[in-house]
């Protein structure tokens, strides 16, 4: 038999190159199969999406800094934050909300930028100094976020205002966004801030959380209200994408309710969606879900064994999720047109580590926050064949934000080098992959609970297969034999990011704290592959196929 060889992935922290030595003839602990001839579905480069809301500093200190500003800047927007949203090829950015977009006239952010209303902004926070993150001032509309997407190469997509705002008013937002040069006055207004052409865009939500801050409603009323909305909209030849506003994480009942009532006299009518929007935030929850769902935070940094699992645990119960609401489709489009937008998900920790007093909901993102989003990433390509969107909430200064910024400080978190790491996957066709290792004990609640050992997905681009693997423990490094059936490894590039503490984090202070990992090449003789996986990691493996 040819000699096999062992692949030690290693952190950037823990060492500046990987090692490669030769096999002992113990078996691997782990094994890692994948399967190219079980394609599931092309990968859509949408699930690499974000979601920027006027919430805190998302908006204002993060995207916009204004023209005059001394920092670098594209017509008021941050030029930092544009490049290296291109570096990692940002598919779309969601915007205005989240909760505010249901507060929100889109016609305050057009038209001279001195002339536009000052308004209360729906997350006023009467416990931070007033300014854009409280009363915004509207300097950043339409016009200024199409742009601001279109300097990072990335598609708009678009939250009406369901709540507060007829029909009507959402009609003539896609007749100014989308109407050619010339043609109505909404067009005219549009060219007279510098945009003579449509500015295309195609991705448009009805609404959010129309269960909660979006209107209450129930899924009965909000039917009612989605077919208002998207009956008759001009298309313009661009083939408009309508994305309902579905329930929170297991609320599949919720999702049938919907669309019972919106196909009762017309079964057709389950056709005008493109998508339907599930969110999931994950939390601490090991001391139980209660009715004051704030309780279950924990903190961003400094947290417990314990929490370090509960927080991974509760971002892989999005698996679930899918499944179901897939399954709920299923009974109302067996062609299963109609893709599911998880267009919100991320890590939601308890207030105290925001990088700025006025940042709301701004928190420090962790190690810990990159295998979550590595964990959900897996989870959307491993169900590639409905999820047509994802949207990790949020951009800039919010949750689980890939970016922190303040005047002209920026620096990128954990969670930015997992999207860059992960970003091969994007179009590559998602392939099933079985993983195969012992599960990982800890005590929750003083009670025996257990997660899996590790997982991932797996990717095709003709020679080129894309691993990702995630391995949850704080204490074990996992040793894997991978398997590629019916093909030959003939070489091998691996990056993999793990930090020396489970809460390192990057800072203004401390910006490369969790640098990058490098990417290292290595040929595999024989096409055998054995590697280890270090303690609470994220790695992403290429496979160049002989």
């Amino acid at each position: 038999m040819p000699t096999r060889r062992r692949f030690i992935a290693q952190s950037a922290a823990a060492s500046a190159a990987l090692l490669l030595a030769p096999r002992t003839s113990r078996a691997a602990e782990a094994r890692i199969d994948i399967r190219l001839d079980e394609p599931i579905a092309t990968i859509a480069p949408e699930i690499y999406g974000h979601f920027a809301e006027h919430l805190g500093g998302v908006v204002y200190d993060g995207i916009w800094v204004g023209e005059g500003s001394k920092i670098p800047n594209v017509g008021g927007i941050r030029t930092a934050l544009v490049d290296h949203l291109k570096r990692i090829n940002a598919p779309v950015v969601r915007w205005p909300g989240g909760c505010f977009a249901d507060s929100y006239d889109w016609r305050d952010g057009i038209g001279a930028s001195a002339s536009r209303p000052r308004r209360t902004n729906f997350w006023l926070n009467t416990k931070v100094p007033p300014g854009p993150q409280q009363y915004d001032p509207n300097a950043f509309g339409t016009v200024e976020f199409v742009r601001f997407c279109r300097l990072a190469g990335a598609q708009p997509y678009l939250a009406a205002n369901l709540r507060s705002l007829p029909p009507r008013d959402f009609y003539q937002w896609v007749e100014f966004c989308n109407s050619p040069a010339g043609t109505t006055t909404m067009a005219d207004q549009r060219a007279a801030q510098g945009e003579k052409d449509p500015l295309n865009v195609r991705y448009w939500g009805i609404g959010n959380e129309p269960w909660g801050c979006g209107g209450d409603f129930t899924p009965e009323d909000y039917a009612v209200e989605f077919r208002r909305f998207t009956s008759w909209v001009p298309g313009f030849d661009l083939g408009l994408r309508f994305i309902g506003a579905g329930p929170s994480g297991p609320e599949f009942e919720g999702t049938r309710r919907f669309f019972a009532k919106l196909t009762e006299e017309n079964k057709g009518l389950v056709r005008r969606l493109w998508g339907w929007s599930v969110h999931h935030y994950s939390t601490n929850v090991s001391g139980g879900r209660s009715s004051d769902w704030n309780a279950s935070k924990g903190p961003a940094v400094g947290f417990t064994r314990e929490q370090w699992f509960e927080l991974l645990k509760e971002g892989d119960r999005t698996d679930g999720f899918i499944e179901g609401h897939a399954r709920v489709l299923d009974e109302f489009d067996p062609q299963r047109r109609v893709k599911l937008a998880i267009d919100e998900w991320g890590s939601w920790h308890k207030p105290g580590s925001e990088a700025v007093p006025s940042h709301t909901l701004g928190q420090v993102s962790t190690l810990r926050d990159a295998l979550l989003a590595g964990l959900s990433l897996d989870i959307f390509h491993r169900h590639a064949d409905r999820v047509g969107m994802a949207n990790i909430a949020q951009l800039v200064n919010c949750l689980q934000a890939l970016f922190v910024a303040h005047e002209d400080k920026f620096v990128v978190t954990p969670n930015y080098h997992v999207f860059d790491m992960y970003k091969a996957h994007m179009g590559a066709e998602s392939v099933r992959t079985v993983f195969s290792a012992p599960s990982v004990g800890y005590d929750r609640n003083g009670q025996p609970a257990r997660i899996w050992g590790l997982n991932g997905s797996a990717s095709r681009k003709d020679k080129t297969v894309t691993l990702t693997v995630v391995n949850p423990s704080p204490d074990t490094p996992r040793e894997a034999e991978i398997g590629v059936a019916g093909a030959r490894i003939a070489s091998c590039a691996t990056r993999t990011l793990t930090a020396s503490t489970l809460d390192a984090h990057n800072s203004f202070a401390e910006p490369n704290a969790v640098p990058s990992p490098p990417s290292v090449n290595q040929t595999v003789p024989g096409g055998g592959l054995v590697l280890t996986f270090p303690k609470a990691s994220v790695t992403a493996v290429t496979l160049t196929l002989a």
